[in-house]
C-alpha cells in the first residue's frame, strides 16, 4: 500500500485491502414502494413512487436464496444471497441508504447492500424517477440530478416511519453511499452545490473530458442538456426543479458517505465543496475512463475537507462496481459486464465493501449480536 497526503488529499493506492470480519447476520431483503407527499418532481416516470429495495439483518433462522437482476428465466446478474422477507433480527441497527448509478437500479446494488446487512446495517437503496432501468428513461430523470438528493431524504423519511423497519433503525446514525452519479448524490446530500454553468463551461474547455459525452442509455443527453432551460419555459416541473438546483440539498440526518467512482465533478465549483463538513470517503478505479478520475474522484478529494481518496489499481475500470454478470448478461451486455484480462470482479466488491463497512463502522458504530 502506497499512501500520499497532501492537505485534505490522501491517495491510496491498494494491491490488498483488508476485508470484512465474519459475517454476523443472516440477511434479509423486502422491497417498498414509498408515496412522497404531492407536489413530488418525479422527473416524467410513470411511476409515482420510490421503489426501494432494502437488505437488513435477518432472524438467525431465515433462509437465504439467491438472487438476481433480469428476467426470471434468463437474469444478468448476480447479487448474492438473502432471504426474502425474512423476520429482522432483533435490535436497532444504523441505516444506510443507496444511490445507483445511471441508468442502473437499486438490485444492482445488491453486493454491497447484503454486505452491510450481514454487518449490523439496514440498507436501503431507491430507484431514482426517470433513471432507473425499471421503466423507460425520461429526459428529465437524466438531467435534473439534484433531485435524487430529495429522494434518498424522502426514503430516509419512509423507512424511520416504516411499521416493520422504524422500530429497529437507530436514526442518529444515518449514512448514505452510492455509485457513479449516485456517487455524484453523495456530494449533493452532504452539502456540495450543483452548478450547471460550470459544468457547461468545462466541457468548452480543452480540459472536456468523458464527463461531456451522453451516457450510452441516454444519446442525446448532451444536447438535451444544453437545452434544459429552454426546455423549463414550457414545462413547469422542470421550471421548478432548475430553480432549487444551487440550493443545499444537505439532509442533516446523514451523518457520512460513501461515494463510489462518483460522476460530475465539473458540476461543482470549490467553493460549493469547500463547506462540505461531515466526513467523505471516495473509492473509484484508477484506469476508470467512463468517468476520469482527474475531474471527478480526484477533484471531489482535492476540494472537499478532510476527505479520503482510494484508488483501486490493477486493471479497475468503472463498471467493475456493477453486480457480477451471469453468462447471459457477458453476451447481451458486454460493455457493462466486459472486464480486463486478470480482473476479478468479485474481489473488487469485497475490497469496496470491506471499505465501506470500516468506513461506516468507525463514524456510526455498527450494531453487535
Amino acid at each position: 500500500m502506497r499512501v500520499a497526503q497532501a492537505g485534505a488529499l490522501a491517495i491510496l493506492l491498494f494491491a490488498g485491502i483488508r476485508l470484512p470480519a465474519q459475517a454476523l447476520f443472516k440477511v434479509g431483503a423486502a422491497q417498498r414502494a414509498f408515496v412522497p407527499d404531492e407536489p413530488y418532481c418525479w422527473r416524467g416516470a410513470k411511476t409515482h413512487a420510490l421503489v426501494t429495495t432494502i437488505w437488513y439483518p435477518a432472524d438467525p433462522a431465515s433462509v437465504e436464496q439467491p438472487q438476481w437482476v433480469g428476467p426470471s428465466n434468463a437474469p444478468l446478474f448476480a447479487v448474492g444471497s438473502a432471504a426474502p422477507d425474512a423476520r429482522p433480527a432483533v435490535g436497532r441497527f444504523p441505516l444506510i441508504v443507496l444511490s445507483h448509478g445511471t441508468g442502473g437500479s437499486a438490485d444492482m446494488l445488491g453486493w454491497l447492500g447484503r454486505t452491510l446487512a450481514s454487518h449490523g446495517y439496514i440498507a436501503a437503496a431507491v430507484n431514482h424517477p426517470g433513471n432507473n432501468a425499471l421503466e423507460p428513461y425520461t429526459a428529465s430523470g437524466f438531467s435534473l440530478w439534484w433531485e435524487r438528493a430529495r429522494d434518498l431524504s424522502e426514503v430516509i423519511d419512509k423507512m424511520v416511519a416504516d411499521r416493520e423497519f422504524g422500530a429497529r433503525i437507530d436514526s442518529s446514525r444515518i449514512g448514505a453511499a452510492g455509485f457513479s452519479l449516485g456517487g455524484y448524490t453523495m456530494i449533493e446530500i452532504a452539502g456540495g452545490i450543483t452548478d450547471r454553468s460550470a459544468y457547461q463551461e468545462f466541457c468548452k474547455s480543452p480540459a472536456a473530458d468523458g464527463m461531456c459525452k451522453s451516457p450510452p442509455e441516454f444519446p442525446q443527453l448532451h444536447d438535451y442538456s444544453n437545452r434544459l432551460d429552454e426546455v423549463a419555459k414550457g414545462d413547469p416541473e422542470i421550471a421548478a426543479s432548475l430553480a432549487k438546483e444551487k440550493e443545499s440539498h444537505r439532509d442533516t440526518r446523514v451523518r457520512a458517505v460513501f461515494a463510489i467512482a462518483p460522476a460530475l465533478g465539473p458540476a461543482f465549483r470549490p467553493e460549493g465543496l469547500n463547506k462540505i463538513t461531515i466526513p467523505v470517503q471516495i473509492v473509484a478505479g484508477i484506469e476508470d475512463d467512463s468517468v476520469p478520475i482527474a475531474s471527478s474522484a480526484k477533484y471531489f478529494a482535492a476540494n472537499i475537507p478532510g476527505s479520503t481518496l482510494v484508488l483501486l489499481n490493477d486493471g479497475v475500470q468503472h463498471y467493475q462496481f456493477l453486480s457480477l454478470c451471469t453468462a447471459t448478461g457477458r453476451e447481451r451486455l458486454a460493455s457493462l459486464c466486459t472486464d480486463k484480462p486478470g480482473v476479478n470482479r468479485d474481489s473488487i466488491h469485497e475490497k469496496t465493501a470491506a471499505m465501506v463497512v470500516q468506513f461506516f463502522d468507525a463514524r456510526l458504530g455498527a450494531a453487535k449480536p
